[in-house]
């Protein structure tokens, strides 16, 4: 049977990667990971890509930002004398991918170009597989840095969770395209474009595109992508090493879900994919499960009886609207445990369950994330 704690994963691994569809309380998850870290004597950095506004208000900080923040101590209820400690960090993909291209440009010319490139100023950001690929180079510029025993890392929220182990390679491939090797052959060296190197039809299409945008434009386009070949030979090779780096022993994926059907199968799909690529996945945890009542009220009389003893007239039509929601929300309840015991017919290889229950209101206080990360490291 599976364990139904974490507490074993956050006091021996020295990463954690949360991993999900978007929606299913993944940033919330690592950071109730993190929590339960640091609680447990431990040096926690918890890096995390799109916080929420409430996470930071839930751990006192009035935003999050690039630089590391290390939480006080007083708001997450660590004492004085603990070891632990919480750092909190928000992935800047903008920020990062300029770090990295100060780091494997071929001059400070080169880099220069990309940075001021009006080019790289708009898509920096936004480049397909940019988000992921930068959660992973942060990671691996952070996993040997000593100031911390534990890192936790909040994956991209993304529609295909399996994006975070792609995405980074078809950023490079995009760049390794006949279509954009063509365009750089085209761009001479003396920074000027000359359409008689590209083919004809191509030709024609960046003649015709030229008129709406003005040629300046398209060299823009095309001394951007020079400049930014170079690089890529470096980005390769990180992403091959962040790759092998988390087949490590020390690493543990933990797969977040809802009990939501569409959920619990992008589970299962993801924990599948992470298998096959050699990565560990140590962890399941499901969020918001519906469960029924601890009072039986599945009948009018023992609804008249818990309404009697909670000084309320029992009345038919109250008593009524009290058994229908009771029939709805045991329905819920019973359908979340079938998706839950799908998922660990299919994931028996999983040594490890969580089950967070569903709250009246969200996780936005350090006292909610305290309840969710007892839950998760009972």
């Amino acid at each position: 049977m599976a364990m139904q704690s974490l507490s074993d994963l956050v006091a021996a691994r020295r990463v954690i990667v949360t991993v999900g569809s978007g929606g299913v309380g993944k940033t919330t998850t690592a950071a109730a990971i993190a929590l339960a870290g640091a609680r447990a004597g431990r040096r926690v950095l918890c890096l995390t890509i799109d916080p929420a506004k409430r996470l930071a208000t839930s751990l006192g900080l009035g935003t999050m930002s690039h630089e590391a923040q290390l939480i006080d101590r007083a708001v997450i209820g660590l004492p004085e004398d603990s070891k632990g400690s919480l750092t909190a960090m928000m992935l800047d993909v903008r920020r990062t991918f300029d770090e990295l291209v100060e780091r494997y440009a071929d001059s400070r010319e080169a880099r220069d170009r990309i940075l001021n490139n009006a080019i790289y100023q708009q898509i920096a950001g936004s480049l397909a597989g940019t988000p992921e690929y930068m959660a992973m180079e942060k990671l691996y510029s952070l996993k040997d840095d000593n100031r911390y025993d534990l890192i936790v890392l909040d994956t991209p929220p993304t529609s295909n969770a399996i994006d975070f182990l792609e995405a980074p390679d078809r950023m490079v491939a995009a760049m390794d395209s006949p279509t954009v090797q063509a365009f750089v052959q085209a761009f001479e060296k003396g920074g000027s474009l000359s359409l008689k190197l590209l083919s004809k039809a191509m030709a024609q299409v960046l003649s015709g595109l030229s008129k709406f945008t003005g040629a300046g434009f398209l060299e823009q386009v095309a001394g951007f992508l020079t400049d930014i070949q170079s690089l890529f030979g470096g980005f390769r090779d990180r992403a091959l090493k962040v790759r092998e780096e988390l087949k490590a022993p020390n690493v543990a994926f933990v797969v977040v879900s809802s009990p939501e059907p569409m959920a619990v199968t992008e589970a299962m799909f993801f924990g599948e994919k992470l298998t096959e690529g050699g990565m560990r996945v140590e962890a399941l945890v499901f969020n918001r499960v519906r469960r029924s009542g601890v009072v039986d009220i599945s009948s009018p009389a023992r609804i008249a009886n818990v309404l009697s003893e909670a000084g309320v007239e029992p009345h038919v039509e109250l008593a009524a609207g009290v058994l229908k929601a009771y029939q709805d929300a045991s329905v819920w309840a019973r359908r979340d445990a079938n998706e839950i015991a799908r998922a660990r017919r299919e994931m028996q290889s999983v040594a490890r369950v969580v089950e967070v229950p569903a709250f009246d209101e969200d996780v936005y206080d350090v006292a909610a994330l305290s309840r969710v990360a007892a839950i998760i490291a009972a």
